[in-house]
């Protein structure tokens, strides 16, 4: 349930069956979008109790699109976004079954070229994107390029190893906040605010 709402978020039957090994091998893409994951959920949370009234929304890798749909259903104008098609013909399809109004599109949040030029963004928001050390310094410099003055970017992580660095490394540039979805499982919620 994500603010009082029950959402219906439909996934692939078989994300195994999904695996490409010429995707794996030419970007080390793998399916992960394909699962509902915890962190997702407990930003659908944090996001669905919003206000957003109109504010421009940005999903850096959707997946099945739950954060993003209870960002449209809080008021926002939601641009969600995965370097998988496949994603974004889920994340398409499970917004319309809820109602939600999403604009989608193919685009890898590790190249924020495209997502600079259509901004600015009042919220930037993902789940899960720390799960290697070298995401850190990736995703601060993407939120660096896309987060406005007076905006703010809320990133959600399960505890990963990972987020230790992103938290140390945020703190010195950012208004942080961290709060914790106490699931089951616990997901941190990190709380960026520019300016």
């Amino acid at each position: 349930m994500i603010a009082g709402r029950d959402l219906v978020i439909a996934r692939p039957a078989d994300a195994e069956g999904l695996l490409d090994e010429h995707a794996f091998e030419h970007e080390e893409f793998l399916p992960y979008w394909a699962e509902l994951w915890p962190s997702a959920l407990a930003l659908a949370r944090r996001i669905g109790v919003l206000a957003l009234h109109g504010a421009r929304v940005l999903e850096l890798g959707c997946g099945l699109g739950l954060p993003s749909i209870a960002a449209a259903l809080a008021g926002g104008r939601v641009l969600a976004t995965d370097w998988s098609p496949d994603a974004i013909a889920f994340a398409r399809d499970n917004a319309e079954a809820n109602g939600a109004r999403v604009e989608t599109a193919v685009v890898s949040w590790a190249d924020p070229g495209e997502l600079a030029e259509r901004g600015p963004w009042d919220l930037v928001m993902g789940s899960d994107l720390l799960y290697e050390r070298r995401n850190v310094p990736l995703v601060l410099d993407v939120l660096e390029r896309l987060v406005a003055p007076g905006a703010r970017a809320v990133i959600a992580d399960p505890r990963r190893a990972a987020a230790a660095g992103f938290v140390e490394r945020a703190a010195r540039s950012w208004q942080l906040r961290t709060t914790t979805d106490t699931g089951p499982p616990r997901v941190d919620l990190h709380e960026l605010r520019c300016g």
